[in-house]
This record gives C-alpha cells, sequence and structure tokens, in this order.
C-alpha cells in the first residue's frame, strides 16, 4: 500500500544552456543541449520514490517510446505505475527549457498526453487514493481532473497537498477549504492572494490570508531566503541552505516530493520542511529535473552533521 499518491504531469525535457537568457527575437548561440525526463508530478513523484516515499503516481503519457520509457524510469526509482495511462491519440508532454549561467530559466510546455489525464481515471484509482495517507498534486494537469481528485480525496479522508503550479486561474475557496497543505512560491502566493511579497513577513501575512480561506496548512517556498510554515500553531522560517545553483529547474518539485515523504514518515511540519530544504538544495547543485533529485542517504548526511 502506497502512503502517497500522485496525480500530475510527465513530459520530456529539452533543454539548452546558454549564457543569459534570449529576450524575445533574440538568438543565443553556444548553447549545449540535454534531454531529460520531468513533468512536474513526474519530478515530484521520483523525488518521493528515490527518497524513500512509498508512491503511486497517477499520470498520463503516450503510447509511444517516451512514454514505455518513463513507466520504466518510475519503476526504477521504487514507484507503483500501476495506475498509468497510455494514451493513443496525443503524444508524451514535451517542455522546452533555456538555462542560464546563473541557474534562472525560463519554460515553454506542450502537454500532449497530459490533458487527458481525466476525472474518471481519479475515480478508476479510487482504491489506490482511499488507501493512501497524502494526496499531492500539481497543476499541468486539466483542472477538472485536479478538483475532481481533491473532492474525492477529501471525502476519504486523505491529506491533500497542492503546489499551484504553474498558477493560471484563481483557485476557488471550495477547493482551498478541502487542502491540507497548499505549497505556493511567492509568485503563486501573490497571484493566489494578491497580496504582494518582498519579504519574510508579507510571507506570512499571505499564508494567514490563505488559512483565513479555509487551507490547514501553509507553505510558501522563497527561493534563496527559506520557507515561511504557518497554520494555527506555528509560524515559523526555514532558512535556505546556501549552494551555489546550477539548474533550479525542478528545485520546487523536489521540494514538494521530500516535503510528502517526510510527512508521510511521521515528521511534523517543521521538520519536514527542514528535510526537503536540504533535498532541493541539493537538486539545484546538478543539471536536469529528475536527474538531479538526489538520494536519501545524501540528504540523511548532511542532516546528521
Amino acid at each position: 500500500m502506497s502512503k502517497i499518491v500522485v496525480a500530475g504531469s510527465s513530459n520530456i525535457d529539452m533543454t539548452a544552456y546558454v549564457k543569459t537568457l534570449p529576450r524575445p527575437g533574440e538568438t543565443i548561440g553556444g548553447g549545449r543541449f540535454m534531454q531529460a525526463n520531468g513533468g512536474k508530478g513526474a519530478n515530484q513523484a521520483v523525488s518521493a520514490g528515490r527518497l524513500g516515499g512509498k508512491v503511486t503516481f497517477l499520470t498520463c503519457v503516450g503510447d509511444d517510446m517516451q512514454g514505455r520509457m518513463l513507466k520504466d524510469v518510475f519503476a526504477s526509482d521504487g514507484i507503483d505505475t500501476s495506475c498509468m495511462k497510455f494514451s493513443a491519440d496525443s503524444p508524451t508532454g514535451t517542455a522546452l527549457i533555456f538555462v542560464a549561467d546563473d541557474g534562472e530559466n525560463c519554460i515553454a510546455v506542450a502537454p500532449g498526453a497530459n490533458r487527458e489525464l481525466l476525472p474518471s481515471d481519479i475515480d478508476a484509482a479510487a482504491g489506490v487514493l482511499a488507501e493512501a495517507e497524502y494526496l499531492l498534486m500539481q497543476l499541468e494537469i486539466p483542472l477538472e481532473t485536479v478538483y475532481h481528485a481533491v473532492d474525492l480525496a477529501s471525502e476519504e479522508g486523505v491529506k491533500v497537498v497542492l503546489n499551484p503550479a504553474p498558477f493560471s486561474d484563481a483557485i476557488p475557496v471550495e477547493v482551498l477549504q478541502k487542502l491540507w497543505l497548499i505549497t505556493p512560491n511567492e509568485t503563486e502566493a501573490e497571484k493566489l492572494t494578491g497580496l504582494k511579497i518582498e519579504s519574510a513577513g508579507d510571507a506570512f501575512q499571505a499564508a494567514e490570508f490563505l488559512l483565513s480561506q479555509g487551507v490547514k496548512n501553509v507553505i510558501i517556498t522563497l527561493g534563496s531566503s527559506g520557507s515561511v510554515i504557518c497554520n494555527a500553531t506555528t509560524h515559523e522560517l526555514v532558512p535556505a541552505r546556501r549552494v551555489t545553483a546550477v539548474d533550479t529547474v525542478g528545485a520546487g518539485d523536489v521540494y514538494n516530493g521530500a516535503l510528502v515523504t517526510a510527512l508521510s514518515e511521521g515528521k511534523d511540519l517543521v521538520e519536514a520542511a527542514r528535510f526537503a530544504t536540504v533535498a532541493s538544495s541539493i537538486a539545484v547543485t546538478r543539471p536536469g529535473a529528475q536527474s538531479g533529485v538526489p538520494h536519501r542517504a545524501e540528504v540523511d548526511a548532511i542532516l546528521n552533521q
């Protein structure tokens, strides 16, 4: 039985490493190309699996070479792939990524088969979901699928964790009220709340607003400034770990996968955030999303120092 169900996207990432990010109409030469596995859902599932979580992944990929390869890769990281869906009509999703020398990035996604993860697929996995402790989701699959999964999980008493990325539309209050935890970064938190976030104090105010909307727990990630953890009894800033970033693609996904893994092991929110902070700090020192995900021994070694 999996303690964690991740429902979300799977992509093939095609990345160009360049000196600076191109401006509109500009061509940047001299880049280095890498193809790797990505997608926010897959990144989070792989992070949880590689860090020791018991994970089932609900996703839709193309019935193509890339989709079949992804299933094998997920299985190699200890992920239960029995609920994966294969589309005969759409290819596996693709992300086109630029990464600059300073580690910053910009991304364009062609979702492909990710659009075909439907509410009916959530229903088909209802038995697996009902036995889980946590459901982790993002917003790279259809919103009606996300909201249906929130409804079903909350009815079953499963703790729903939503990473609201990539953010597009306002999330209805009736959905927020069913979330056990929401984990926006500062940009997403600004869009969710309408509050400008320029400091940890601003982030705490935004978190308080989300609590007032019915969310049980809030973690807002602030990059190099750490993350704020907020609920009815806890207001704490967990500092970031200082590293030299090579590639920030997928850092938030690693954080979320690590966070839910730690929570599933009985750690409280602050302890889980510290574990996730270390995991994501390792990931940004390596190129690629899933290729940069650390293993459990690496995180434990740093925490034990």
